[in-house]
């Protein structure tokens, strides 16, 4: 049944009212819809702090931003590699000296659908190691600035976690013996669901007074697919994102703009578009499979992502 929260047309930023004084961490928001929520925030006087890899694009980005919304618009990036837990720990240092608070980290940037076996530097498959333990890590390290402003993790995920094998490959976390793009992504995402629930059941029992969502962008024109997808992939989406199927960017960032600021949001939920397929229309609350919140998978991938990266939460 339709999410009828926010009326038929489902939410949009027209509910937003002025967001002055509140601060939102993005990372992967020079392009797509990252760039589209950081445009959003500004648009309502708020503060933006973008995480990006590529420091040229994320130049430009704030150019773009300021060139939209005046030279005051407060809008800045921290150059950071989701899949290099150096540079991701490097990054959460950086953010921690200028960023006094943080009312939500939208954990929005992402690879997908890489072709062939890839290796993080720290020697995961690519896609996990960047879509899941770096967030895993950066989380944590901001978590005590997030927590200081009572504020919000947002963790973009993607409707592939129906995808695929619907748990996680304990026994061949880099997938050597199956390798497919498409499986190991849709394991990457729901990895990422898997922490963020995971998450909260931790925090309600630490009684830490942090929200955490899950939001995904349905079928959205970025460029996520045509950056990292092979070749017939990126040929593929090219065709179908000329289609009705596929909606904008911008629209494609409405869930993790309402995620980031709409009260009286449940938890234990997916947002997204409700439309056909949950591909497109009224953004709300969509389904959510059980097998994203499995509890002993939740927990036992927690203990495995402190371990292999080394960073263990702190409550």
């Amino acid at each position: 049944m339709a999410d009828t929260t926010f009326g038929p047309k489902g939410w949009a930023p027209e509910r937003l009212g002025s967001l002055a004084g509140k601060t939102y961490v993005i990372t992967g928001a020079n392009a797509g819809a990252g760039f589209q929520a950081a445009r959003t925030f500004l648009s309502k006087g708020a503060k933006v702090v973008m995480l990006n890899r590529s420091a040229d694009k994320s130049t430009a980005a704030v150019k773009e931003l300021k060139g939209e919304f005046g030279a005051q618009a407060d809008v800045s990036f921290v150059r950071m590699d989701l899949s290099d837990l150096a540079s991701v720990r490097k990054a959460a240092e950086e953010v921690k000296k200028i960023v006094p608070q943080i009312d939500a980290l939208i954990c929005n940037a992402a690879i997908a659908q890489v072709p062939t076996q890839k290796f993080t530097v720290d020697g995961f498959e690519s896609q996990l190691g960047t879509n899941h333990y770096g967030h895993f890590v950066l989380c944590g390290m901001l978590f005590d600035r997030i927590e200081a402003s009572q504020g919000r993790i947002v963790v973009v995920a993607s409707l592939g976690y129906n995808m695929g094998i619907k748990t996680i490959q304990f026994d061949d976390m880099n997938w050597d013996k199956n390798y497919s793009a498409n499986p190991v992504y849709s394991q990457s995402k729901l990895a990422q669901m898997m922490f963020a629930y995971e998450l909260q059941d931790r925090l309600k029992e630490n009684g830490k007074n942090v929200q955490v969502y899950v939001c995904h962008p349905g079928a959205s024109a970025t460029s996520l697919i045509s950056t990292s997808g092979g070749l017939m992939t990126r040929l593929t989406w090219w065709l179908t994102s000329k289609t009705p199927m596929v909606q904008s960017a911008e629209k494609g960032a409405y869930p993790e703009i309402m995620c980031a600021t709409e009260d009286g949001l449940e938890q234990r939920a997916l947002y997204g578009p409700t439309g056909l397929m949950q591909t497109g229309g009224p953004v709300g609350k969509g389904t959510l499979n059980p097998h994203a919140y499995d509890k002993a998978v939740m927990e036992k991938l927690w203990e495995v992502s402190e371990e292999v990266t080394g960073f263990r939460w702190d409550f």
